[in-house]
């Protein structure tokens, strides 16, 4: 953008789209610090706004791939307490291990939040029938509900 309007927008939101662009070409082996240096930055939720749109893009890529785990285990260290990203990033484990058929339970699912209710009723890695009954019967929403319930039915029962 150039021009006035340029100058009105905030630095907060170049800094933004700046981050974005950095994390999407980041190599892996340059991620962590990349990650870490993006969370120092002073506006607390641009930085984990950026974060969290670059953990929910690697997540879906890696979901079913060997080097998720390791990829995990890098990310939880650095983003350490911060409350929303290790809620996110916990939800995307619970989402693989579904996904992969390891174990979970009723109450992990049921308790999640509302974007893991939807994203796991949705989301054509999950394959698990019990998980899928469970927000078929238990999701918080009825869309998560419809949406389990028409996934569990078989392709010639659902409706276009």
């Amino acid at each position: 953008m150039t021009g006035p309007e340029a100058d009105d927008e905030p630095p907060e939101h170049r800094r933004y789209a700046r981050y974005l662009e950095l994390l999407e070409g980041v190599p892996e082996a340059e991620e962590a610090g990349l990650v870490a240096a993006v969370l120092r930055d002073d506006c607390v939720s641009m930085a984990e706004s950026a974060v969290n749109r670059h953990l929910e893009r690697r997540a879906a890529q890696l979901l079913t791939d060997a080097h998720f785990p390791d990829w995990a285990e890098m990310t939880a260290a650095v983003i350490g307490d911060r409350a929303f990203l290790s809620r996110r990033l916990r939800e995307w484990i619970l989402l693989r291990a579904i996904a992969l058929d390891e174990p979970w339970t009723a109450d992990e699912v049921t308790d999640a939040s509302d974007w893991f209710q939807r994203t796991a009723a949705a989301a054509q890695a999950v394959t698990s029938p019990e998980a899928l009954a469970v927000l078929a019967e238990h999701g918080r929403t009825r869309r998560v509900r419809n949406a389990a319930t028409r996934r569990l039915q078989p392709p010639r029962q659902r409706r276009g």
